[in-house]
């Protein structure tokens, strides 16, 4: 593993820590959360109170935040590998 998938990896797994954190997900670890699965509908089963309360949560960490007037929300809360990548876009 280079350090772009060491880093990448690493932001994940602090994404992952950070969903379950920020919405109460006491009896799961980032271990039952796959990187590439849906947050919504069919795989964690997130909803958009859900969304919100994670944005909140990523702007508060990260400094990033999500405009849902100009960003492709969908998109970027397609999975944790998809949060990672805004994040880590929006960073720079």
């Amino acid at each position: 593993m280079d350090s772009k998938e060491n880093s990448m990896s690493s932001l994940e797994n602090e994404l992952k820590q950070l969903i379950i954190d920020s919405l109460d997900l006491e009896d799961m670890s980032i271990d039952d959360i796959d990187s590439h699965e849906p947050l919504f509908n069919e795989g964690l089963g997130l909803d958009s109170i859900d969304a919100l309360e994670l944005g909140l949560a990523i702007r508060k960490k990260y400094n990033v935040r999500i405009d849902a007037e100009k960003d492709d929300v969908e998109k970027i809360f397609a999975s944790v590998a998809a949060l990672a990548e805004f994040i880590k876009s929006e960073r720079h």
